[in-house]
């Protein structure tokens, strides 16, 4: 890279705050805006207040801000088609756009779209039908064809909470209505009912322009909010990496049985591709298998991910950008790198926003506090989502990392805040002794 870059960051949590740290860092950086950004955001660069979802305003804004790069955080502007609307305006044209046109974004967008996309490419994952309304009884009589638990999951969009997984059939047919009836809105107008995969999950996050692909650090996260992964689906309740159980024999197969398909698939099927992939894993007896593709990085795998990559990560997307992947080699931390999510009491159902926030003026060593759901009210940090901040740390194994997440938690002060105890506790089985 010969000339300095000004990069649009497009989102507002936890995510795009490690996103913007690790950008930040690069030497080609010039400018870094992020939009709309949250109160850690504007520590690494210039918040901007536009809606992700205002195509025209995004377009305008880097017109006039002479943006060389916009990187998509979140993936509802993916899935609604920013790229496309890039691609086809012949005034932003010439910016590139890490993410993906709208059919890749498809892959995360619609689950049946991807589980047909998966059968079609030989990808191994699990066995499923997709249902509507119309179909209710077929979608019964499907159910009776597995064994219990039972994996239902809204084919559009929900969060990170469209899944619901239960071991009674009567309870079953009973979200099933739920789902049906609207409870996550349109994307649970059609549901994808999967036989269930037994084993430990893990992510894998590809970076792609389509043609050469890099694998980043493996994560796994933590989706329920209770301890001993009980109560409900969460957007993730925290995340650690490296994986223990994910050593270079079991990443090999991934690679070969997952990764290489999943590219040379969008490939054979004409759908352009420049950003991110990230691959939900089910470790099963050593076999790797796909639970669900995403668009984007995860949340709040980014926060652990960005920890561990010591190469440019900017320099990484101009590259992409450039399709140039294949020249870009990537320098992984070896250390362990964890993070504990602070949330909101009540979350994932409803919660209070606006709570006063008190944080630590200055961080443990190799400790590093992300905002995910905070804002200024009168100058002042409040709560302002579920998710409210991401506790990460590096370490010399997985204790030594959690000790310092859960010092950072424990400092935090905000009424009714909560997090897991437990992030971490079933990977140190596979720890070598």
């Amino acid at each position: 890279m010969d000339k300095k870059v000004n990069v649009l960051l497009l989102g507002s949590g936890g995510r795009e705050h490690a996103l913007a740290w690790k950008i930040a860092q690069s030497p080609f950086l010039e400018k870094l805006y992020i939009a709309p950004g949250n109160p850690g955001t504007a520590i690494h660069g210039t918040n901007v207040a536009i809606n992700p979802l205002d195509f025209d305003a995004v377009k305008r804004f880097c017109l006039e801000s002479h943006v060389n790069l916009l990187v998509v955080g979140p993936e509802e502007p993916l899935v609604k088609g920013i790229h496309d609307s890039f691609i086809t305006d012949s005034s932003v044209q010439h910016i590139p756009v890490i993410g993906p046109h709208r059919t890749g974004a498809m892959l995360e967008g619609s689950k049946d779209f991807a589980k047909e996309f998966m059968f079609r490419h030989r990808i191994p994952t699990a066995r499923y039908k997709t249902f509507t309304a119309e179909t209710l009884n077929q979608a019964k009589d499907f159910l009776k064809t597995l064994n219990p638990p039972y994996v239902l999951k809204a084919d559009g969009l929900a969060a990170g909470k469209g899944v619901v997984i239960v071991s009674d059939y009567n309870e079953a047919c009973e979200n099933l209505t739920e789902f049906f009836a609207g409870k996550f809105g349109e994307a649970s107008q059609k549901v994808v009912i999967e036989e269930y995969l037994s084993g430990i999950e893990l992510s894998v996050f590809v970076l792609t322009d389509g043609q050469s692909y890099i694998i980043l650090p493996e994560a796994k996260d933590y989706k329920r909010i209770g301890d001993g992964d009980t109560g409900p689906n969460t957007g993730g309740m925290g995340a650690v990496s490296p994986v223990p159980f994910a050593d270079s024999h079991f990443m090999s197969k991934v690679e070969e049985r997952i990764v290489k398909p999943t590219i040379n698939g969008l490939k054979a099927d004409g759908i352009p591709y420049k950003g991110f992939i990230f691959i939900g894993l089910m470790n099963v007896n050593g076999n790797p298998y796909v639970i669900e593709y995403n668009v984007r990085m995860g949340d709040p795998e980014t926060e652990v991910v960005m920890l561990r990559i010591k190469s440019d990560l900017l320099g990484a997307l101009q590259a992409c950008a450039q399709n140039r992947l294949s020249e870009v080699s990537l320098e992984v931390d070896s250390r362990t790198a964890t993070t504990v999510i602070v949330v909101s009491g009540g979350y994932p159902g409803s919660y209070e926003k606006g709570k006063a926030v008190t944080i630590p003026d200055s961080l443990i060593d190799d400790a590093i506090l992300f905002h995910a759901g905070t804002t200024l009210s009168n100058g002042k940090l409040v709560t302002s989502g579920g998710r409210v901040f991401a506790c990460s740390a590096w370490g010399n194994g997985i204790d030594e990392a959690l000790e310092k997440s859960y010092s950072l938690a424990r400092s935090i002060k905000f009424d009714k805040m909560y997090f897991r105890s437990d992030i971490g506790s079933d990977l140190k089985r596979f720890q070598k002794r």
